[in-house]
């Protein structure tokens, strides 16, 4: 009770179902769910990826993760590839921690309603090269969930200003009927990258 969790399965259905066709991930791609609490996009991305790293600031939310990959992949390790949880404040990111996760296809970003900016930030600076790693490539695309468009909207900018992203498409899915709560959904990719 004390761990986040989206209330209403059947918007949240939607909303990974949503996702993971946005993210249009492929068998031989790696991919990270940063911000991913107890794997909600993670384990999805799993069957169609063939290595996922989940990224979480909470030690419970990441305990859960992996308890909930034990669940629904200990009986059939073939239905899924590589799942790694870490743990990790993505509130203090900076360009030397992200460029140490590695070079990663694409992205999944579901942060809290406080946005993703030291991630997005971190990302920025090291596509304007403050900081390098040889054979390092920023993610093809980015598919970015959020719960409050103000925080969505200043990232963005980050990621289309300083990071050379493009807006590619941008919807929302409307979690709670007959309020003003939606989540928000938009994908971000290299100019040069062609799905």
């Amino acid at each position: 009770p004390t761990d986040f969790t989206q209330v209403n399965p059947f918007i949240n259905q939607a909303l990974v179902s949503r996702a993971m066709s946005l993210l249009s991930l492929q068998p031989h791609e790696v991919a990270m769910d940063w911000f991913c609490g107890l794997g909600n996009f993670t384990l999805p991305m799993a069957t169609q990826a063939k290595r996922v790293v989940g990224v979480e600031g909470s030690a419970s939310l990441i305990e859960w993760a992996r308890q909930n990959q034990l669940r629904n992949f200990s009986h059939d390790r073939k239905s899924c590839g590589e799942i790694d949880f870490q743990t990790q404040n993505l509130f203090d990111m900076d360009a030397s921690k992200l460029l140490a996760y590695g070079v990663v296809d694409k992205w999944l970003v579901d942060p809290p309603r406080e946005g993703a900016f030291a991630l997005i930030k971190a990302l920025a600076d090291v596509c304007q090269g403050s900081t390098t790693v040889a054979g390092w490539a920023p993610p093809q695309r980015i598919v970015y969930v959020s719960c409050n468009p103000a925080t969505l909207a200043r990232d963005a900018g980050l990621l289309v200003h300083l990071a050379g992203y493009e807006c590619r498409s941008a919807g929302v899915v409307n979690m709670f009927p007959h309020t003003a709560h939606v989540e928000s959904m938009a994908v971000f990719e290299r100019p040069s990258f062609t799905p």
